[in-house]
This record gives C-alpha cells, sequence and structure tokens, in this order.
C-alpha cells in the first residue's frame, strides 16, 4: 500500500510536470528548418570540411588544335588531336565526348524544346559537325567505333583504359558553318567593314567523368552551359591575312602575324597603365593593318591549365591594349578589338580600361589571375565568357558596357578558375559571379557605376510571385522569365546576405576565399561549397542553405508586440515566413538615443514567437527591425513598432 501511494505520488507528479511543459511548449518545433537537408558527409575522394579527399582525383584533356576560316563560306574546318588521362580508381570502356556545334540542328534536342516564338537560346539549324577520321589509339590499339547522340559522341575503345593514369589520344577532323545566331554565345555579326566572327564551342572535346556522377553527359539544349576539364592547349588557327586573330592564349609567332608597328605598339601597351592603340580607327581595313595583304595567315597561340579556348577573328577590328597590374609582381595584357560603329569615348574606347579594372579587382580580392590576356570582343552576343575572352554586344556602352564587361570578366574565377559544373549548377558559376560584381562595381572609379546588389529589397517583387521557381532549379528546366533570378540574382543575394548580414565581412571573406583557392582548377559540388564556408566560417548553416538555396519560401519577420514589463521592455518579435534568419533591431528612445540590438538564429528552433527582455531605464518611442533594410523580407509593413 505504501509503495502504490508512493508510486501514484510520482505518477500524479510527473503528470503534472509534462502537462506544465506541454502547455509550455505549444509553439511548434521548428528544428526541421535547421536539420541537415541533404548527404553532407565526406569520404576519400570529398571531406566533410568542403577540400578534396586524400583520393581526390580528375581526368584531364590536353588539345592540339588546327582550324582554318573559310569568310566566303563561312565555314570552319580543323583537326583535333586529344590526350586523355584517365586519373579516375576505374577502367573506362569507352570516353564520351561533346559535339556542341551539332545544337545548330533542326532534329537536335535544344532545337526541338526551344518555343515556337523562339528565346534567347535559339540559333541556327543549318550548322553542325561533318566528321571524319575518328580514331582512339592506346598503347594496345586503335579503335574507330563511335555513337552519336545528339550533342554527344560515345568512342569506344580497343580494350578498357588503365585506371589511375591510363592514357589514350583521340583524333578527328571536322567542320561546320559558324551560324549568325549563335544562341547568344558565337555567331556572326556583319559590320561596314567586314565580317566579325566569335567562335566558340567549335570543337570536339572530352566530356568530365567525375566521382559524382561518373560521365556528365547532360544534352547541349542552350540554357545550361558547360563542364569542362582542365588541360593545356595548343591551337592555330589560319584566317585571312587582311584579318586580325585574337584568342584565348598567349600568341606565339607575334613576328609572323603583326606588323612592326604593331609590335612596336604591343611592346608600349605592355608597360603602359593608359590604353595604347595596336590598330587604329584610321587604319581598320587598309593594307597597314595587317602583315600581309594577300593569302591566309596562321596565328599560333598556347595555354596552360585552362578548361576551354575561344576565339574571334574580323578584318574590321579596332584593336588596343593596357598592361593589367595583377599583384605579386605579376602583369598581363588587357584587350579589346572591336569595330568602327562601336568606337566612342563613353563606349568600347573604355572597353580596355573596364577589362583591366574588373581584372585586377578580382585578381588582388580574390586569386591571381592566371592568365596572361583578358580580351574583349565586340560582337552580336549579348555577353559571353570564355577563359581570358570575353564576347559582349557591340552596341553597349557606359553603364552597360561596365556591366557587361565586368559580369564577363568575373566568369574567370567562376567557373574558369573554380570549375563547377554550369550545366547542373548555374547559381555556382552565375550567383557567385553576380556576387562579386557587386564588390568590383562599388570599387570602380570611385563606384562611377550602380550595383543593385546591396538593395536585397528590390528582389521581393519577384519573391512574392507565384510562379517563382528556386535557386535549384536546373537552368533548361527553368522559366525563362525566372532564369535571371534563379541562376543570377537570387543566389548573389543570398551571398550579399551570408557576408554583410549573417556572418559578417571578416568571417566571410575567410571562407570564401578559402573556398577558391581550395577549389582553384578542381570540380567542386554545391556541397563542397557548404560544408567548407561552415567550416571555416565556424557556423552550422543548413537552415540558410535549405531556406534560401533549396527551397521556395520567403522572407517574413515582424514586430508584434513592445510592452512594458517589470521596469523594462518586453518586445515580441515573430516569424511569419518559411526561412529563418537573425533579428536585427533598432531602439529609438524618447531622447532620441538609439540602441541596437542583435537575436542569434536560434531562436526560432522552439518556435515562431520569441520575446526579448529589453533592459533600460529609458522610454520607448520607436522599435525598428532590420533598421539597414538588408533581407528581401516579404512584408514590410510590420518591421516598425512606434509608441
Amino acid at each position: 500500500m505504501k509503495y502504490f501511494t508512493s508510486s501514484l505520488l510520482i505518477t500524479l507528479l510527473l503528470s503534472t510536470f509534462s502537462f506544465t511543459l506541454i502547455a509550455q511548449e505549444e509553439k511548434p518545433d521548428n528544428q526541421n528548418l535547421f536539420d541537415n537537408f541533404s548527404y553532407r558527409q565526406g569520404n576519400v575522394y570529398r571531406t566533410a570540411s568542403g577540400k578534396p579527399g586524400p583520393e581526390y582525383w580528375q581526368n584531364s584533356a590536353d588539345y592540339n588544335l588546327e582550324a582554318t576560316l573559310d569568310d566566303k563560306s563561312h565555314t570552319i574546318s580543323g583537326n583535333v588531336t586529344i590526350h586523355y588521362t584517365n586519373n579516375s580508381p576505374e577502367t573506362l570502356d569507352f570516353i564520351w565526348i561533346y559535339l556542341e556545334q551539332d545544337r545548330f540542328t533542326e532534329n537536335s534536342r535544344g532545337t526541338l524544346t526551344t518555343p515556337v516564338q523562339g528565346n534567347r537560346y535559339s540559333g541556327d539549324v543549318e550548322g553542325g559537325f561533318e566528321l571524319n577520321n575518328v580514331s582512339a589509339k592506346t598503347k594496345t590499339g586503335t579503335s574507330s567505333k563511335y555513337l552519336i547522340t545528339d550533342t554527344r559522341m560515345q568512342l569506344w575503345l580497343d580494350k578498357p583504359l588503365a585506371a589511375k593514369g591510363g592514357e589514350v589520344d583521340i583524333k578527328m577532323n571536322f567542320k561546320f558553318k559558324v551560324p549568325v545566331e549563335g544562341m547568344d554565345r558565337m555567331g556572326r555579326l556583319e559590320v561596314k567593314d567586314g565580317t566579325i566572327y566569335t567562335i566558340a564551342q567549335w570543337y570536339p572535346r572530352v566530356a568530365v567523368f567525375d566521382d559524382v556522377v561518373g560521365w556528365n553527359t547532360d544534352p547541349y539544349l542552350g540554357a545550361g552551359e558547360f563542364y569542362c576539364e582542365y588541360g593545356d592547349y595548343d591551337v592555330k588557327i589560319t584566317a585571312p591575312a587582311n584579318q586580325t586573330v585574337i584568342c584565348s592564349g598567349v600568341l606565339q609567332n607575334p613576328k609572323e602575324v603583326l606588323t612592326k608597328m604593331q609590335q612596336q605598339r604591343w611592346a608600349q601597351a605592355e608597360k603602359s597603365d593608359k590604353t595604347v592603340y595596336i590598330i587604329t580607327p584610321e587604319e581598320v581595313g587598309k593594307p597597314i593593318a595587317n602583315s600581309k595583304t594577300s593569302g591566309m595567315l596562321t596565328w599560333h597561340f598556347k595555354m596552360e591549365n585552362t578548361r576551354d579556348v575561344a576565339w574571334a577573328s574580323s578584318k574590321a577590328f579596332i584593336w588596343d591594349a593596357a598592361r593589367m597590374n595583377l599583384g605579386e609582381g605579376k602583369t598581363g595584357l588587357a584587350q579589346s578589338v572591336y569595330p568602327k560603329e562601336s568606337d566612342g569615348e563613353n563606349a568600347w574606347a573604355r572597353s580596355t580600361e573596364f577589362t583591366k579594372a574588373s581584372v585586377e579587382f578580382y585578381s588582388k580580392t580574390y586569386f591571381t589571375y592566371p592568365y596572361h590576356n583578358a580580351i574583349n570582343v565586340a560582337a552580336s552576343v549579348g555577353g559571353m565568357e570564355y577563359p581570358g575572352v570575353s564576347f559582349c554586344h557591340y552596341q553597349s556602352r557606359d553603364a552597360d558596357l561596365w556591366d557587361v564587361t565586368d559580369h564577363e570578366f568575373g566568369h574567370n574565377w567562376f567557373p574558369m578558375i573554380v570549375g563547377s559544373n554550369e550545366r547542373r549548377y548555374p547559381w555556382m558559376d552565375e550567383g557567385f559571379n553576380t556576387f562579386i560584381n557587386h564588390y568590383s562595381t562599388t570599387a570602380f572609379n570611385n563606384g562611377e557605376f550602380p550595383t543593385s546588389t546591396d538593395n536585397p529589397r528590390s528582389l521581393v517583387r519577384y519573391l512574392t510571385l507565384e510562379n517563382r521557381e528556386g535557386i535549384d532549379t536546373y537552368p533548361d528546366m527553368a522559366n525563362a522569365m525566372n532564369l535571371a533570378y534563379t541562376a543570377y540574382y537570387k543566389p548573389a543575394v543570398g551571398l550579399y546576405l551570408l557576408r554583410e548580414y549573417i556572418l559578417g565581412a571578416d568571417r566571410f571573406d575567410n571562407a570564401f576565399k578559402s573556398y577558391i583557392h581550395t577549389w582553384a582548377y578542381k570540380h567542386p559540388q554545391p556541397n563542397d561549397f557548404f560544408n567548407h564556408m561552415e567550416n571555416v566560417a565556424g557556423e552550422d548553416l543548413s537552415w540558410f542553405w535549405k531556406g534560401w538555396f533549396y527551397g521556395n519560401g520567403n522572407i517574413d519577420l515582424g514586430i508584434s508586440d513592445v510592452k512594458p514589463y517589470k521596469g523594462n521592455y518586453l518586445i515580441t518579435v515573430e516569424n511569419d515566413g518559411q526561412i529563418p534568419m537573425p533579428v536585427q533591431l533598432q531602439i529609438i528612445y524618447s531622447d532620441n538615443t538609439t540602441e541596437n540590438i542583435s537575436l542569434p538564429v536560434e531562436i526560432w528552433q522552439r518556435g515562431n514567437s520569441w520575446e526579448h527582455l529589453l533592459k533600460t531605464t529609458k522610454q520607448v518611442q520607436r522599435v525598428v527591425l532590420d533598421p539597414n533594410k538588408m533581407l528581401p523580407d516579404v512584408n514590410l509593413l510590420n518591421d516598425t513598432w512606434n509608441k
């Protein structure tokens, strides 16, 4: 009986205690917002700290390319030799190769998935590769067996390519017609003094084989860009002698293709911080602009440890250049080529100035620019980037020319140096690049041009649309009207919030720079970025990655009440959105003094309402949430309390 009485008493006490806890915890449990959202554990290839693991590997591809431009038929014919090394731990029965010029055919997947009314990625349909003499030679033999499916070729080997160092030489001849409309990435532009050829995706190239999905064979449809292996390039381009050719690599035979005057001007530009003409506007189209007046001329270029090369050719080019000061005693050469239609003191005459400033800023701020040349090409292309070369619209001027130039050269860091997969994760190059563009624009010429990234609230209109899509939407699946937000603006604003609102500049910069240096010339995945930022910054940011990068919810914080409490004040803040965020409050007292308060994001772990005790003997006149207007809060009506 005594035992029963004691047990009953304990039971009643526990029940009462449990009831009290339940009564106190009527708030919803928000822990799911803070939990990890993907498989982020490390392995021997990629560590949990966001670094390449002890057995990390990636394959490589070196290219020898020869191409001839026929300006009568607008065709390019050439040959490629690819020296491919299999550093992976498994043998390979075949090699996948991209044939991206095959996008320009009537029956390509890209053509067939383009809306009837067209879009930015509409392209000509009378192109495509003509291939012959295809072979893959290993130590054991040669194979010519291949299968082409849309923009991809599967090239079978005579025997499996050995793991951890197996090598194969792939050769083939190719020919294609240069499209006029090249999906806003390449093409032809007719100007008064001739045709401007901007040439990219122009040779068969190896697809990436990695430790995440194996062969990356996503078709080239349009919006999705590129994912490439690194290697060395030896490029020879033969063009009519009256044309000027520029290319990603370093010119190997300047004495053969440049006049003595141009060589002198080049040497002058290498030492000048001011723009120097190599071909003046008055010389365009005249014999003085060329080392030969007839026939063909071969330009030879080399580039090391790059994922691609692009080039341009025309007899209409004005050509100017200036020295880039890259830090650590390293210099390079910023260059621009453009027609007379683009000339002007507020237009392309400033292109080299813009290019120089952009590359110098990123080089000194994030990672030293690895290439000697940075060449801006005026074209019919709105804006497209390649290692060391950018194609920008020939009618751009003033702030628009700065913006497109700065953006395209910023891509040399993402994804040219940090080699992410653009075809699947455009936010890892477009978003990161748009983010760093904000800081370079702010720094340029004492803020000559405006930047909008520092106003996250400008994103609210998009965030409240019913048909909005998340950052994780594949580019070829995203609504054309949404792609600018999913790939560019929303991820850029996310990084801005992370730096300026959540982590602070020092912690963010340490982590972001470390990420760049850690993954330079490698292939990071999204989880590598998340893990690395968290480990260096020392912060679990799962709630932020999940909410902002892998969700379609919104931020909606507010002040629901401010009331006296035991001689102090009790401030109640609420989270009516789907993304928790730290809270910043500004208290304005009746004597016009102010006090700033920061509340950590963890206040939302146990519910959507939080009471903060403000200890003060002063009278509160006003409380403002997010006083610096940093958050893209979708409801601003509840951000201020007035007495």
